[in-house]
């Protein structure tokens, strides 16, 4: 099949679910496309052994192989996605939470990372199928990062109070960035290809300040770059067109002297937000370019969650590893709960709301495409390989399907505002 038919059948069945979806279940859209390529999946294979002299697994597979998910996202949707949700963040609000946000997308990432890897490896043990206790911390850098692609999706449907909203745009934007960087370190230390003691250390300390802060100034000087092109021509193509190059071009250019091509593309996209590049903006574009993205994000949601779907006809049948998997999916709630109260308890203890704020928070804590990308990256030859993505698919799949439908009923239940404004 060729990468146009490809497509091409990837976006009608997306357009098919979203369509049975409208007319049967209502769910959001994104999550319609997941749960329609599941029931597609396990209908595959539920019929599979029942068609004799065809494999329909194993045409599946060929056609996921095609793919190659990780690169696809990792180098391509991800520059827009980001992108896409930078533009809608409100930065007035972003910048009065900014100790949060800090505070959570490293702090809470670093901590996710740790409490992972130590309690999975017992539940590994437990279950028969012990891993190597560095294998389990690149499951914590896995796993660590919430995903922006699902968080700011939900956000907008539910409502929240402005300021919470920043937090959970802004953590979840930021820590990919994070989460990107640590998985790397954690897999070259693992592979033996990183340093070890001390030296290790240091060098992932300054591995990471050169890539997230490098790629944080980048990404500030391109936005700007692209505002000042912006206010030089009245066109409103052609500024949508530098939006397209700033995201694509930030992204490319930081991946090729080594910073984060995710922070960098996200700084970009907050700096082409700030109230100087829209006055850069003809009359009218704003909204021109909003819509542009706005359909970008929701093409590229919905391939990327269909993708999500169909990846379940790559998980080896290992009872043990769902065995891990089911154990891993409170471990992460808990975990997630941790590294939220942890690192921004001491700056909510005066807010009469900070208890709702906190398990708002725990519970979308969602993980997406990022956590599957990179757990589909590791190398073939890693130690325990099928339980690492067995349990990579099955907490994703939970957040995105059962946190992120009763999302919207646990926000109500601490914010009882959003029930009558709605």
């Amino acid at each position: 099949m060729s990468a146009l038919g490809l497509f091409a059948t990837l976006v009608t069945l997306a357009s098919l679910f979203g369509v049975l979806n409208g007319l049967t279940l209502k769910l959001p859209n994104t999550i319609a496309v997941l749960v329609g390529a599941l029931g597609v999946s396990l209908a595959l294979l539920a019929a599979d052994p029942f068609i004799p002299g065809i494999s329909l697994h194993g045409m599946a597979m060929h056609v996921l192989g095609t793919i190659d998910l990780p690169a696809t996202l990792l180098n391509f949707a991800l520059s827009f996605l980001l992108f896409s949700g930078a533009l809608d963040v409100d930065l007035g609000e972003l910048w009065r939470r900014r100790a949060s946000v800090l505070a959570l997308a490293l702090l809470g990432t670093v901590l996710a990372v740790v409490l992972l890897a130590g309690t999975m490896w017992m539940v590994f043990g437990l279950v028969g199928r012990p891993v190597p206790f560095t294998w389990c911390v690149v499951l914590g850098a896995i796993l660590a990062p919430t995903d922006p692609v699902a968080v700011v999706g939900m956000l907008r449907r539910i409502g929240l109070p402005p300021g919470l909203q920043a937090v959970f745009a802004g953590e979840s934007l930021f820590n990919d960035g994070v989460g990107v960087v640590l998985f790397g370190a954690a897999l070259g230390y693992a592979t033996g290809t990183g340093q070890h003691g001390a030296a290790a250390g240091l060098a992932i300390s300054g591995t990471f300040l050169f890539e997230a802060v490098g790629g944080l100034l980048l990404g500030l000087v391109t936005g700007r770059v692209a505002t000042w092109m912006a206010a030089a021509t009245d066109e409103r193509n052609l500024e949508v067109m530098i939006s397209v190059a700033l995201a694509t071009g930030t992204f490319a250019l930081a991946n090729a002297v080594g910073m984060s091509g995710p922070i960098a593309v996200v700084a970009a996209g907050l700096s082409l937000g700030t109230k100087r590049a829209r006055r850069a903006l003809s009359h009218g574009t704003e909204d021109v370019l909003h819509g542009f993205w706005a359909l970008i994000d929701e093409v590229l949601n919905s391939l990327l969650f269909l993708l999500i779907g169909f990846e379940v006809l790559a998980l080896p049948a290992h009872a043990a590893s769902f065995a891990a998997a089911a154990l891993a999916v409170p471990v992460a709630l808990a975990v997630r709960a941790l590294s939220v109260v942890l690192p921004v308890w001491p700056m909510h203890l005066r807010r009469p709301d900070r208890f709702g704020a906190l398990v708002v928070l725990t519970w979308g804590g969602l993980r997406g495409g990022i956590s599957v990308s990179l757990a589909l990256a590791l190398p073939a030859a890693t130690p325990a390989r099928a339980e690492l993505l067995t349990v990579c698919y099955v907490v994703v799949v939970f957040t995105i399907v059962v946190q992120g439908l009763s999302m919207e009923r646990v926000a109500r239940r601490f914010y009882p505002a959003l029930a009558r404004t709605r």
